[in-house]
């Protein structure tokens, strides 16, 4: 296959992947975050990358918004909410920051492939996105070109960019005020 050819069917396996994202879901999400004094960031591998980039994002937007095991991240209250990326619902690490939160009352927002999985269970919202993992294997679930869980890990990331969105609409904010918070020490 030629660069055309792959560029066509990863864009294909996208488009189905995120029609798979229910809208309910979705705004869900977007509320919560809308409405959380503070969010903290958390994922492990390409999706702590992808989530990441989603909390830059929200920071650009004026948001309180931090990566969980970074040495500046203030403890979770309350208040806050945790957003969770995790293809699996169950990484060792992750379920142990649930767990942290859901002890202090804080929410949590589960963006996965599995909708029982242990985080699942303990979130406020979840959000499922339908792709293939190698650490779940669903009869009948999309197929990919791509190794791994690529795919889920570009839904996730097209995904969290939607909502920061609609973020950006229901807050009345464009790209040039959210530009005037870009690091200005690169």
């Amino acid at each position: 296959m030629n660069y055309r050819n792959i560029e066509q069917i990863i864009l294909a396996e996208l488009s189905q992947t995120l029609s798979s994202v229910s809208d309910e879901k979705a705004q869900q999400f977007t509320d919560l975050i809308d409405e959380s004094d503070e969010i903290f960031c958390a994922g492990a591998g390409r999706s702590g990358f992808e989530i990441r980039g989603f909390a830059m994002r929200l920071m650009h937007m004026g948001k309180k918004s931090y990566m969980v095991g970074e040495t500046c991240t203030p403890n979770i209250t309350k208040d806050g909410v945790l957003v969770i990326c995790s293809g699996s619902g169950s990484t060792k690490s992750l379920v142990n920051h649930a767990n942290v939160a859901k002890n202090v009352g804080a929410k949590i927002a589960l963006i996965t492939i599995n909708p029982q999985s242990e985080i699942a269970r303990m979130a406020d919202v979840v959000v499922e996105i339908s792709a293939p993992s190698p650490k779940s294997a669903k009869e009948g679930e999309i197929h990919s070109i791509q190794p791994m869980g690529s795919l889920f890990e570009q839904s996730e990331g097209l995904f969290l960019d939607s909502v920061i969105l609609m973020l950006m609409e229901k807050n009345n904010l464009d790209g040039n005020t959210m530009f005037g918070r870009h690091a200005n020490m690169e």
